[in-house]
């Protein structure tokens, strides 16, 4: 079954602010995860501030809006798990979800 890459993006100021936000947050994740069952195959983590490395060097960030963290989700297709992404906290909170597909590599 296809697995899909979700890609957390939000700026700073869409996170909670406190540890009461925080909290809210976070029960509002587990009740989203709760949702999706077995389709959720790797939770993810959060993300520190990332770097862009090109031919010229590494730079702090490069993002707009920052990412945030990721899962992975299995779903039969992309539009199932588009619908699955659009109840994320992560939208509901203003920021946004990158949706991509994860390209399976024969070795």
């Amino acid at each position: 079954m296809p697995r899909y890459l979700l890609i957390y993006k939000a700026e700073t100021s869409q996170t909670p602010q406190t540890p009461e936000a925080a909290e809210e947050a976070m029960a509002a994740w587990g009740a989203w995860i709760e949702t999706l069952g077995p389709k959720l195959v790797d939770p993810g983590n959060p993300v520190g501030k990332s770097w862009t490395v090109t031919a010229e060097g590494a730079r702090e960030g490069g993002n707009r809006p920052p990412i945030m963290g990721y899962s992975i989700l299995e779903c039969d297709t992309l539009e199932e798990a588009c619908t699955l992404t659009a109840k994320n906290p992560m939208v509901a909170g203003g920021g946004e979800v990158e949706v991509t597909p994860l390209v399976e590599m024969e070795t």
